[in-house]
């Protein structure tokens, strides 16, 4: 299987810089637009950049608005008109998960403030979008398939399954819950660790739960987007999809942000790395069962970042069905994949491999519970491959995702 491997991954060398050539299509570059085009641009950057009460920015550069709770986008959503949400709101959320089990000394979130601290209460942080993230955005790919055909279970001596669907240039290696079509989950979490692997052009790179019911998903994660986010750095980042609506962190309206301190697109500023230390971030996304909208719930201590309120989605609405854990790549057709997780296949050594460590589910009362059975999936075994393993660390016992690989362009 190795020597298959390598051959395959050196005929694909083969085309690389030619295909990357051809597919960069100058993602960090302006284009030129007719009067038409910079129109309608200026009246989306009106629209997304709502006026600052403050301004602030970040030690990297990054330049945010603090802008009042009731003006953020979500409240452009016509289903979100007549709200009765406000600044404090927080979810209602079960003991077991507020004591957050899943965290490790190795858990923080990033310190991404130089001398300015965050929004002032009564606001939130909105990443100040420009033209030239606008145009670069329009080079995004559609969302990532919601399906796979085939599965294998949690054996990981077996051959893992290779979907024959369509994938639109994306590859993934994940664990997901056992196919029921009866189960109602209202919450998942994982602790991954972070990672910054190589991409170019329009490639993406990242690691991300996933919840879903029918058509309608929400995710958070982490991932290396050049596209989306303009650089190389490992951030943070939300989507959300139902129907034929579908966006990135607070690009459309949707989430309603109630955090003044953490950005949903900060990057992360200490990074894994394979066989060093391996720092992690618990996230978890929840039901709150007393409203039924998604919370958003981030860190060690599982800050409140936000919400999806829950009459925006058709399916999302009540439970999910599904829940996935991995990481997910993406390039353009014909161009070799990147490299996903920490750049190498899975040993199942979680001092060297990405993972997703402690993934577990919410039940339909709202209990966190630990999962024994997955299903291992993955688009590509030949580039990228994941095994599920429970690993004892010190005194406890934890449930792992380990996943990645070199992809095809290494």
């Amino acid at each position: 299987m190795n020597e298959f491997r390598m051959s395959q991954r050196i005929l694909r060398q083969i085309l690389l810089v030619l295909c990357l050539l051809l597919s960069y299509n100058e993602v960090q570059g302006e284009k030129k637009l007719s009067k038409l085009e910079d129109a309608k641009l200026e009246k989306k950057l009106k629209l997304l950049n709502k006026s600052a009460v403050k301004i602030v920015k970040t030690k990297y550069g990054d330049i945010y608005n603090c802008v009042d709770f009731y003006k953020q986008h979500a409240f452009d959503h016509p289903l979100l008109k007549h709200h009765n949400f406000h600044p404090k709101m927080k979810p209602t959320v079960p003991s077991r998960i507020k004591r957050n089990p899943y965290a490790s000394a190795m858990s923080r979130l990033p310190t991404i403030w130089s001398k300015d601290r965050g929004c002032p209460s009564g606001t939130v942080l909105v990443k100040r979008i420009t033209k030239d993230d606008l145009i670069r955005q329009r080079d995004m790919p559609r969302p990532e398939p919601i399906n796979f055909k085939d599965q294998v279970g949690n054996n990981n001596s077996e051959p893992i399954g290779r979907s024959d669907t369509t994938s639109y240039g994306y590859k993934r290696a994940i664990l997901q819950t056992l196919e029921d079509p009866n189960a109602k989950f209202s919450g998942a979490g994982m602790a991954p660790n972070l990672f910054n692997p190589h991409v170019e052009g329009k490639q993406h790179s990242g690691c991300r739960i996933r919840i879903l019911r029918g058509s309608d998903s929400m995710q958070v994660g982490w991932r290396v987007d050049p596209t989306l986010y303009g650089d190389n750095k490992t951030r943070l980042f939300i989507h959300f999809q139902t129907g034929n609506t579908h966006c990135f962190n607070t690009l459309c309206p949707g989430f309603v942000h109630v955090n003044t301190d953490l950005a949903l697109d900060m990057p992360f500023d200490t990074l894994s790395q394979s066989g060093g230390p391996s720092w992690e971030v618990p996230m978890y996304l929840y039901r709150d069962h007393g409203t039924g909208n998604w919370w958003l719930l981030i860190g060690r201590d599982f800050a409140s970042i936000g919400f999806w309120p829950h009459k925006i989605f058709t399916l999302l609405k009540s439970y999910a069905s599904t829940v996935q854990w991995g990481g997910v790549v993406y390039s353009p057709p014909g161009v070799p994949g990147p490299p996903m997780g920490a750049s190498l296949f899975p040993s199942g050594d979680a001092t060297k491999d990405a993972y997703c460590r402690s993934i577990t589910v919410s039940n339909e009362e709202g209990d966190s519970v630990g999962i024994v059975e997955a299903i291992r999936r993955t688009d590509n075994y030949f580039d990228y491959e994941i095994l599920f393993k429970r690993i004892e660390v010190g005194s406890d016992s934890f449930t792992y995702g380990l996943y990645g690989g070199p992809g095809s362009s290494s």
